[in-house]
């Protein structure tokens, strides 16, 4: 239940008003499943756009969904936490299952979900070739996710953000473990696949948003656990890239990077669009110290005789907990941080 210090008088029978009409409330069940446009919402409500902007407009200005743009769309969904969401989460799970209205939504949400998911199916099929010959390089991906596993540990985690998400594997990986989780890429088929597979998972607890590694398009300090997988070695300054990513970390929060070892397969550059090949550990160290980040742990799965790569994971933790003078939003560490994501934007 809603906890009785959460909204005052005003604010709750703001929210009552909001959510109280049977449009709104049906938008609302709708925005609890999952991210969907305007035109997914009037396609499955049958009503026109205008009304259906209007009516996400009033649930928007009391907290209760969140919209963000993707290119020429704009995504809703409902907001993860709030007062106002959990008196709405209430009130929907009073709502009957068997209720008509209700029963016909969910049916029409499932077709769209379907559909989506078949148009991002035919696009992964397309490319599945080309994914599978450099999956034969290296370790299994069933080995790479147990080590990831390992080391990130089973701890509680509140926020999660994955960069380059590509198909939202790791959102899927670690739901388990977060309380709410972002997936971002740069590719908006490569979302449509992540959507896809969180949908079909029942992933609900993570949304996909499109965005630029190097300017993401999020508030600072506001993630416990950052993921780059398999991302750094398609970058032309993939120091930049993590420069970004320590922007994201809350005090103490923790970046996790999967990605090669030094390596010598020149085909890669041409055939798989490569520009780095590989890393080394005194490369990944040293941008991880210049961003205000402590190594903590670094993992290598070398290849068994018939594979060519080895994948390195580093694990590094933001030390502005340990040290309270590296709170200092002016300190060096944070100069070093701007100066690097700049770079990459340019």
């Amino acid at each position: 239940m809603v906890d009785a210090q959460g909204l005052g008088l005003d604010a709750l029978v703001d929210v009552l008003k909001a959510a109280g009409e049977p449009t709104r409330m049906r938008l609302l069940a709708l925005l609890a499943a999952g991210d969907l446009t305007v035109t997914d919402l009037t396609e499955i409500l049958g009503q026109s756009q205008p009304r259906i902007s209007r009516h996400l407009k009033l649930l928007s200005e009391v907290a209760l969904i969140d919209r963000y743009q993707e290119g020429a769309w704009a995504y809703f969904r409902m907001k993860n936490e709030g007062a106002p969401v959990r008196l709405v989460q209430d009130m929907l799970s009073a709502a009957s299952r068997s209720d008509a209205v209700l029963a016909r939504d969910s049916e029409r949400l499932v077709a769209l979900k379907r559909a989506r998911a078949e148009k991002a199916q035919a696009y992964f099929s397309r490319n599945a070739g080309e994914w599978d010959a450099l999956r034969r390089l290296h370790v299994s991906e069933a080995d790479v996710e147990a080590a990831l596993k390992t080391v990130v540990g089973n701890d509680p985690v509140d926020a999660l953000l994955d960069l380059g998400t590509g198909t939202g594997r790791i959102l899927q990986l670690f739901e388990g473990i977060y309380r709410r989780g972002i997936g971002i890429d740069a590719s908006r088929d490569m979302l449509a696949v992540a959507r896809a597979n969180l949908d079909r998972s029942g992933t609900s607890k993570a949304t996909i948003r499109h965005g630029d590694i190097f300017n993401l398009p999020l508030d600072g300090q506001a993630f416990d656990l950052v993921t780059i997988h398999q991302v750094l070695h398609f970058l032309e300054q993939p120091e930049a890239a993590v420069f970004e990513a320590a922007r994201m970390l809350a005090p103490g929060g923790r970046l996790v990077i999967i990605d090669f070892a030094p390596h010598g397969l020149e085909h890669l550059r041409d055939e798989h669009a490569h520009v780095r090949l590989g890393f080394s550990h005194a490369t990944m160290a040293e941008w991880l110290e210049r961003a205000g980040l402590s190594v903590e742990d670094v993992v290598d799965l070398k290849p068994d005789s018939d594979r060519q790569l080895t994948v390195s994971i580093w694990l590094a933790r933001d030390r502005r907990a340990a040290d309270p003078k590296v709170n200092d939003n002016t300190g060096a560490g944070d100069v070093e941080r701007t100066r690097y994501a700049q770079a990459g934007r340019n």
